[in-house]
């Protein structure tokens, strides 16, 4: 999922097989060449499991064989888990506006067009639009 730094959920991908990795999946749909090419002053923010692309995701610094982190780097990690904090509302939004997103009993190749269909009528209902404007992404 990508969205937007209000919380505008942005795109969903399909269904994945099995538990696969975030990096997998943002390599299979072209995620992060994507998002090095729409604008170099774009911020995208994400967890660890990004940690293969941190050179155009922003994610945590991760502690080395028992170091401590030093205080710049904790600093920077409270702020983006802050800041990724509000991008979060985008999956709260999802599975709060639809109860079908909720406890899925359905084939699970399904849900993510259904998640899709929702993002739409989530978008229409709001009457947003896809905007450049954005200047922050999270990817989740």
């Amino acid at each position: 999922m990508l969205s937007a730094p209000d919380g505008r959920p942005l795109w969903v991908s399909d269904v994945r097989p099995g538990r696969e990795h975030d990096m997998t999946c943002a390599r299979t749909h072209d995620i992060v060449p994507a998002l090095a090419t729409i604008r170099t002053d774009l911020p995208t923010l994400a967890d660890l499991g990004y940690e293969g692309a941190a050179n155009i995701i922003r994610v945590p610094v991760k502690k080395s064989n028992g170091r401590k982190l030093s205080a710049d780097q904790h600093t920077y990690n409270k702020l983006l888990r802050g800041l990724r904090g509000v991008g979060e509302r985008a999956n709260a939004l999802l599975t709060v506006t639809f109860k079908a997103l909720r406890r899925v009993s359905l084939d699970p190749w399904l849900i993510g067009k259904i998640t899709q269909a929702a993002l739409v009528l989530l978008h229409h209902e709001h009457n947003w639009t896809i905007s450049s404007s954005h200047n922050v992404i999270f990817a989740y």
